[in-house]
């Protein structure tokens, strides 16, 4: 038997993240449909605050085949919120994680279910350019852009805000407005609840203060490393 013989096979699910099926919509819907409105905390909770440093191969991974590669390392700066949630809620706890560098802001709202039998996470997120402040951002409520169920044995279910490729015209996401709109009032929901518009800029001012500047931006940086805990 030849060692190509003795490799397993490798599965390749490709996500069709701009026009999801008709089922695919209707697990986003229902995950984001079980989100708490007005939901009960245990005690425990988290605020973290750090600096992320990619390389330029992680850059390139992250950006795909047509990224520009940077000579400077990027730094991005994060803060992060975690808070368990009570019975019997279907997600056990949320994370909110706002990241910024010079050129983007993000932020990420993840519920983690709490018995993952099919469910295991769903992650909303929204972009900005950092022409403005993290604060006037947060001021505003910005628009989802990309929603993600992740299930539990299956390929993840992703919703994303398209734009035209190579010239060509953005393809039609009117149907999706509704998922979009839902998602995007979850965010501004619990950017309120978890106290995001004051959090926020307290604890990135430390991270600039105590770490210099920034480097240069990346276009979408996760949270890597807990600078402190309160």
């Amino acid at each position: 038997m030849t060692l190509a013989q003795q490799q397993p096979p490798v599965k390749v699910n490709v996500l069709n993240v701009c026009t999801p099926a008709a089922e695919e919509q209707k697990e986003i819907a229902t995950a984001l449909s079980k989100v708490p409105g007005q939901p009960g905390f245990l005690p425990d909770f988290e605020v973290a605050r750090g600096r992320s440093v990619l390389s330029d191969a992680s850059q390139f991974l992250q950006a795909g085949a047509n990224a520009q590669m940077s000579q400077a390392p990027v730094t991005a700066a994060w803060v992060r919120i975690r808070r368990e949630l009570s019975e019997p809620s279907l997600f056990a706890t949320v994370q909110y994680s706002f990241s910024a560098d010079a050129k983007s802001m993000i932020e990420t709202l993840v519920m983690h279910a709490r018995d993952p039998k099919e469910v295991v996470q769903l992650s909303i997120e929204d972009t900005a350019s950092a022409v403005t402040s993290p604060a006037s951002m947060l001021a505003t409520n910005t628009p989802v852009d990309r929603i993600k169920v992740e299930r539990f044995g299956k390929p993840s279910v992703v919703l994303a805000r398209c734009t035209g490729s190579e010239g060509g015209p953005a393809p039609d996401q009117s149907a999706y407005e509704p998922l979009f709109r839902h998602a995007s009032s979850i965010m501004g929901q619990y950017r309120a609840i978890l106290g995001a518009r004051r959090i926020v800029p307290e604890e990135l001012s430390k991270v600039v203060t105590s770490g210099g500047t920034r480097g240069k931006p990346a276009s979408k940086t996760r949270p890597k490393s807990t600078a402190s805990s309160h």
